[in-house]
């Protein structure tokens, strides 16, 4: 938690100075489709993405993933991780739409990191997604206080952080990284929470 309440004042700062590349669009209502999967990687992308069917997940939602979303593959992210581990140069990174889920693999040295939205048709429905995933998920810790910035909020011993913002469910999942990285030794989870809020900024920034 202290390493979670660091972070607030650089957050805050963010929201104030920080430009995101994309349009947030729409965090509200989306209007109910189908889903069919539909794969897209970056220009240097060799690899397929991976994300399975999940009984939680919606069964309707945009037919195709938001621009708010697509934040999760977008410049701030990718700075944000590149500057965090000290990288020479930007991940190689696999981005997929399927199940009313936008996934985003970044692949990085020491293993996948990988972040995904669901969009789920209205804010009920996404909190209803959210709870299903916490009752599901092991290790859980509830993110409280002032860490969550007033979202519901969890993160698991693995190393994942998961928060509910309007129609949005926004999991970092960085569980197949070593316990420690970058040069300060960053642990999973605070990887995985400073990614979060990075892209939390973006949304409301934009909403």
């Amino acid at each position: 938690m202290k390493n979670r309440v660091s972070l607030l004042a650089p957050l805050a700062l963010s929201l104030a100075l920080s430009g995101c590349a994309a349009a947030a669009g729409s965090t509200g209502d989306a209007p109910p489709a189908a889903s069919p999967a539909a794969s897209v990687e970056t220009p240097n992308a060799g690899h397929a993405g991976h994300h399975g069917t999940d009984p939680a997940a919606p069964q309707a939602g945009p037919a195709a993933p938001s621009e708010a979303a697509k934040m999760v593959c977008g410049d701030e992210p990718m700075d944000r991780l590149t500057t965090i581990l000290s990288l020479k140069q930007k991940p190689h990174t696999v981005s997929n739409w399927a199940n009313s889920t936008f996934t985003c693999t970044y692949h990085l040295p020491e293993g996948a990191l990988t972040i995904s939205v669901q969009e789920a048709p209205d804010q009920a429905k996404a909190r209803t997604y959210f709870d299903a995933m916490q009752a599901l998920a092991t290790g859980v810790t509830p993110i409280e206080g002032l860490a969550n910035l007033g979202f519901p909020a969890y993160e698991t011993a693995a190393g994942s952080a998961v928060f509910q913002k309007d129609n949005f469910v926004l999991k970092v999942d960085a569980s197949a990284l070593p316990a420690a990285v970058g040069p300060d030794a960053l642990s999973r989870n605070a990887l995985a929470y400073q990614l979060s809020t990075t892209i939390l900024a973006c949304w409301v920034e934009h909403h």
